[in-house]
C-alpha cells in the first residue's frame, strides 16, 4: 500500500504545476487597456496619415500584445 501513497502524492504534484502554467500564459489585462502608448501611436497615424502608411505602429502594438501574452 505504501507504493500506491507515493504514486498518488506524486500525481497531486504535477496538478498544481499543470495550473501555474495555464495561468502564466492568460493574459494579466484586458486587450483594450494593454500597451496604452503603442495603442495611441497607432491610432493617431491611422487618423492623420490612413492604415496603409502605418504598418510600423500597427506591427509595434500587435507586438506588444503578444508580449503580454495576446494571441492576435
Amino acid at each position: 500500500m505504501s507504493g500506491s501513497q507515493g504514486q498518488d502524492s506524486a500525481c497531486s504534484l504535477d496538478q498544481p504545476s499543470k495550473n501555474v502554467v495555464a495561468t502564466e500564459t492568460k493574459p494579466k489585462k484586458r486587450i483594450c487597456c494593454a500597451c496604452p502608448d503603442t495603442k495611441k501611436l497607432r491610432d493617431e497615424c491611422i487618423v492623420e496619415h490612413g492604415e496603409s502608411a502605418c504598418t510600423k505602429w500597427i506591427e509595434a502594438h500587435l507586438s506588444c500584445l503578444r508580449s503580454e501574452g495576446f494571441k492576435v
